[in-house]
Parts: C-alpha cells; structure tokens; sequence
C-alpha cells in the first residue's frame, strides 16, 4: 500500500472519531413524504376523468368500424371533426389541471403527467388524422386508446407519495 493510501484511510478513520461527530450527530433518519390528497372527486378532474372515459370509448368504436383488411387505404372516420375538437378541449383541461396543481405547489407525479397528456393528445390525434392505411389508422387509434385510459388511472389511482 502506497503512503498516500495509507495517510487517506488514517485521515478518514480519525474523521470517523472527531468529537463533533460524536456529540451531535444522530441516525439518519428516512421521512417519509406525505401522501398528497385524491384530487378525483374535484369538478376539474372529474371533467377530465369522464371525457377522457367518452372519449375512449369513441375511439375504440372507431376502431371496431374499421375494414378488416389492414392494406386498405384508410378513410375519413364519421364525425371526426367534433372528435377533433373534444380532444382539443380534453388537452386543455389537462393543461389546466396541471396549472392547477402546480399553483397548489404539489410535488406528486400527478402535475407533470397531466401536463405530458396534454402535449401527446394533439400529436396522437394527428397520426389519426394523417394515416395512410387502415392498418396505420388502427395502431393510430390503439395508442389514442391508451393515452385516454391513461389520463382517467392517473387521476382515478390511489395518490402516493411523490418519488
């Protein structure tokens, strides 16, 4: 062993023994966050809990109505345009959630999941819109499926303690 490891392990050993650090020092002790309060009874997010629920729905009816041949070019599913802008509206609300959440200084998870929701429904919605094929229009529409799901569990889910 080297004189320089040998004086660095003899320093850290008479550190270890100071008395300062053997007067005031205590164990380390894990706090645990608070587990922040459900907010799936507020109007705000119930809005956004039940649209989204309406929402998926309709985009798992469209993919029921889809031909069954995947090669197909994909055609203009009915009453899209409404559909657009109840996802449009349905963005807003989660941006406002997040907004919200983020004035009452939470620190859980929640705020930025609903602020990524929001960015990814107008991105989704546009691989709906631009699918070329009826096999791209139904994976197009499966993840619309999902993102939809999603923005109801992470509201509806049990808070936890953020990470």
């Amino acid at each position: 062993m080297s004189c320089d490891a040998v004086a660095f392990s003899a320093m850290l050993w008479f550190a270890s023994f100071s008395p300062e650090a053997q007067t005031g020092s205590a164990p380390a002790v894990v706090q645990q966050a608070p587990i922040p309060p459900s907010v799936a009874g507020e109007p705000l997010f119930a809005d956004i809990v039940k649209r989204a629920g309406g929402l998926k729905a309709r985009t798992e009816a469209y993919r029921q109505a889809l031909p069954k041949t995947p090669d197909t070019v994909a055609k203009a599913l009915k009453g899209f345009d409404a559909f657009q802008g109840q996802i449009g509206e349905l963005s807003a609300l989660d941006m406002k959630g997040h907004v919200t959440l983020k004035e009452r200084g939470a620190v859980d998870d929640l705020k930025c999941i609903l602020r990524g929701i929001s960015q990814d429904l107008p991105e989704k919605l546009k691989a709906v819109a631009e699918a070329k094929t009826v096999k791209d229009q139904d994976l197009a529409l499966r993840d619309m499926v999902y993102l939809l799901n999603d923005n109801v569990e992470v509201i509806t889910a049990p808070p936890k303690p953020a990470a």
